[in-house]
C-alpha cells in the first residue's frame, strides 16, 4: 500500500541519440509516441504517470521475493529529448528531477550525448541508474520466459559471458568518470554503486527488475524529498496547444504543491509576466501521454504535485513553453514578488547583443536554451536569441553580421516558420537559414557546413600559394641544362607545386618550376617520397644548380604570410619546421621576408 505523505516521485530518461529512450517507455505505457515523431526521437518533454497499482502489477512477483512493496504513489516519467532540455528543468537552481534512467545502446556502449548526460547529473546532483537496452541484439540471445535472473542460468555459456562483456564496458566508462557501478543482481551497497539494468524495449525483458530498482532506491534514498512542503505551487510549461472545445490550453509539469480549479496563476509571455486564473484543470487517463491521448482527459478540480495536468485559461495565448508557472494557492493572490521571478527566469534565456555571432529563433524556452548550450559547447558566438518565426528583422541582422564575417551571418531556425517577407529578404541578401526538425540535426547541420566552407575556402586558398617543399636534384639524370633546364628529382618533404619559384641552401632564388612529369605525363604536384622529372626555367645545371644539390621551394611574401598566419596550425610538425628552415635562409638575404 502506498505511504499517502510521499509525492510520486519526478524521473527523467536520458540517452545518446536512438538508444531507445521512448521505445523502453512505450513498452510499460503502451503508447505509440515514437513513430509519430520527426526522426523517431522526441522532440519536447513528453510526460507520463504510471500509478502505484500498475507497478505493482508489473513488478508484484519481483517485489515478493525480495520482501519490498511499492510505497510511492507512483512515477511521473518525463522523457526528454536528450540532456538539453533536462538543464532546462530547473527548480530554485536545482533539478526539478528526482532520479534518472540513463539508456545505453548495450552494442556501442558509451557514447557522446552519454557522457554529456552524466556531466549534467553530476553537476545536478540526480542519481541515477543505467538501463543497458536492445538486450536482443547480442548474438544468440534469444527470450526466455521467467525473470531476467532466472533465466540467465538456462543460457548458453557464450551468450551470458557476451553480456557481461557488455556491462563490464559500461562498468569500465563509469569508472573513468569517478563512479563505481555493477550489475542490479550483483550491487551490494545501492548508495554507492550504479545500477545497471539489461532490458529490452522490444521483448520487455528486463522492465520489471528497472522498475523494481527504480522504485527501490526512491523508497529508501529520496523519502524525506518526496515527502517535501506542499506551501508552494510551482510548475514548467510544456507547450501552449489549442483543444477543440476548449480553445488554449496549457501542458504543464506540477512540480510542487497543490494547484485548484480558480487558483490565481503567473504564466510568461515575450512582453512579460501575465496574471490569471485557472478556469479548468484536465488529467490525462493514466499511462497516457500527455501530448498524445488516446482518450478524452478528465476533468478534475484539484493536482497534487508531481504530476502531469492540462490547464484551460484565458490569457494563454502567446504564454512560453518552457517557462514557468507560479501559483498563489487556494483563495491566495500573486505578488509583485512571483511575477519578479517569473520575469526573470525567463529573461535570461533570450540573447540581444551587437557582437558578430548567428541569429537563433526557436519555439520553445527550452529548445532556445538547448540550442544556446549546444552551440557555446561548439564556441559558437551568438549574435541574437529569441522565441518566434523569422521575420524581415532576423534576417536583415543576420546579413549585417554575414558582412563581416560570412560563418556567423546565418539563422538557426528550430520549430519555427519562416515569414514570406523574411524568404524575399533571404534570398536578396544571400542568407542561410538552417532548419531542422531535431535539435541535434541542427547543430550538427550549421558546423558541418562551416567546415565544409574553411575547407573550400582553404583548397582555393593553398591553390594559389607556393607550398613548402624540399628536394633533391638527382645525380645522371639530367635531361636538358638549361633553357628550361630538365632534371630529375627526388621530394624529401612537403609538396611541390608546378609555377612554384625555387631557391637555394643559400637563400638565393634561382628559377621557376615550370612542369612536372611523371613516366612521362604532365601532375600539378608531387608528394614527399616520389621522384619525377621537372622543368625549371633560369636554371643552368653545372653554374646555378649542381647534381645532387638540395632546392626548397620559395612562397611569395603574401604567401609566407598566409601560412604562417592561417595554415601553419594545421601543418604537421615536419612541415613547420620545413617552412621555419625556408623563412630562416631567405632572411639571410632579404630580413624582411615573412613580415
Amino acid at each position: 500500500m502506498s505511504d499517502p505523505n510521499l509525492r510520486q516521485p519526478i524521473v527523467v530518461v536520458l540517452g545518446h541519440v536512438d538508444s531507445g529512450k521512448t521505445s523502453l517507455l512505450d513498452k510499460v505505457r503502451g503508447t505509440a509516441v515514437q513513430t509519430r515523431e520527426v526522426g523517431g526521437i522526441t522532440q519536447h518533454i513528453g510526460a507520463s504517470f504510471f500509478p502505484a497499482e500498475t507497478l505493482q502489477k508489473i513488478c508484484g512477483p519481483l517485489l515478493d521475493k525480495l520482501g519490498g512493496t511499492v510505497k510511492i504513489p507512483g512515477l511521473l516519467v518525463i522523457d526528454t529529448p536528450g540532456h538539453e532540455v533536462f538543464s532546462n528543468l530547473r527548480s530554485r537552481g536545482g533539478s526539478a528531477a528526482d532520479i534518472s534512467i540513463v539508456v545505453v545502446d548495450v552494442m556501442k556502449g558509451f557514447e557522446m550525448q552519454t557522457y554529456e548526460s552524466l556531466g549534467i547529473l553530476k553537476k545536478r546532483k540526480v542519481p541515477f541508474l543505467i538501463a543497458l537496452n536492445k538486450l536482443d541484439t547480442i548474438p544468440g540471445w534469444t527470450k526466455i520466459s521467467g525473470g531476467f535472473t532466472s533465466s540467465l542460468k538456462k543460457r548458453d555459456r557464450s551468450v551470458v559471458d557476451e553480456l557481461d562483456n557488455r556491462i563490464y564496458t559500461v562498468v569500465g566508462a563509469l569508472s573513468r568518470e569517478g563512479m563505481i557501478s555493477e550489475a542490479f543482481f550483483r550491487v551490494k551497497n545501492p548508495a554507492r554503486e550504479v545500477s545497471i539494468v539489461p532490458v529490452s524495449a522490444k521483448t520487455g525483458e528486463g522492465i520489471p527488475e528497472l522498475l523494481s530498482v527504480l522504485i527501490g532506491l526512491t523508497q529508501q534514498y529520496l523519502s524525506k524529498k518526496l515527502s517535501g512542503s506542499r506551501e508552494e505551487t510551482r510548475g514548467i510549461v510544456l507547450e501552449v496547444k489549442k483543444e477543440p472545445g476548449l480553445g488554449d490550453t496549457a501542458n504543464v509539469i506540477l512540480i510542487e504543491g497543490i494547484l485548484r480549479t480558480h487558483d490565481q496563476v503567473v504564466l510568461a509571455k515575450r512582453n512579460g509576466p501575465v496574471v490569471t486564473k485557472v478556469k479548468a484543470l484536465f488529467m490525462p487517463k493514466p499511462l497516457d501521454e500527455m501530448r498524445d491521448p488516446r482518450d478524452k482527459f478528465k476533468l478534475v478540480d484539484e493536482v497534487v504535485a508531481a504530476a502531469g495536468v492540462k490547464i484551460s485559461t484565458p490569457d494563454l495565448e502567446g504564454v512560453l513553453g518552457g517557462s514557468p508557472i507560479l501559483g498563489a494557492g487556494d483563495g491566495g493572490t500573486i505578488t509583485e514578488v512571483e511575477k519578479r521571478q517569473v520575469e526573470s527566469e525567463v529573461q535570461s534565456v533570450f540573447i540581444e547583443t551587437d557582437k558578430l555571432g548567428v541569429v537563433i529563433k526557436a519555439d520553445t524556452l527550452g529548445s532556445l536554451e538547448a540550442i544556446v548550450e549546444m552551440l557555446k559547447k561548439t564556441d559558437t558566438q551568438i549574435r541574437s536569441a529569441d522565441i518566434g518565426p523569422i521575420s524581415r528583422r532576423d534576417v536583415v541582422n543576420a546579413s549585417l553580421v554575414g558582412d563581416k564575417d560570412r560563418y556567423f551571418g546565418v539563422i538557426l531556425a528550430f520549430g519555427v516558420k519562416v515569414l514570406e517577407d523574411a524568404k524575399e529578404e533571404a534570398v536578396s541578401k544571400g542568407v542561410r537559414i538552417f532548419s531542422e526538425g531535431i535539435l541535434y540535426d541542427l547543430i550538427t547541420s550549421y558546423t558541418a557546413w562551416v567546415q565544409e566552407e574553411k575547407e573550400a575556402i582553404k583548397k582555393a586558398e593553398l591553390g594559389e600559394i607556393t607550398l613548402p617543399a624540399k628536394f633533391r636534384v638527382l645525380k645522371g639524370m639530367v635531361f636538358r641544362r638549361s633553357d628550361p633546364a630538365v632534371f630529375g628529382i627526388e621530394v624529401i618533404e612537403g609538396t611541390l607545386k608546378q609555377k612554384s619559384d625555387v631557391m637555394n641552401s643559400r637563400g638565393k632564388t634561382v628559377g621557376m618550376i615550370k612542369q612536372i612529369q611523371d613516366k612521362g605525363e604532365s601532375i600539378t604536384s608531387a608528394t614527399k617520397g616520389t621522384e619525377v622529372a621537372v622543368s625549371i626555367s633560369g636554371v643552368v645545371v653545372g653554374r646555378t644548380v649542381i647534381e645532387g644539390e638540395t632546392l626548397f621551394t620559395l612562397p611569395s611574401q603574401a604567401g609566407m604570410r598566409l601560412l604562417q598566419d592561417k595554415y601553419k596550425v594545421s601543418m604537421s610538425e615536419e612541415e613547420q619546421s620545413l617552412l621555419e628552415d625556408i623563412l630562416s635562409m631567405k632572411r639571410k638575404v632579404a630580413p624582411l621576408y615573412g613580415f
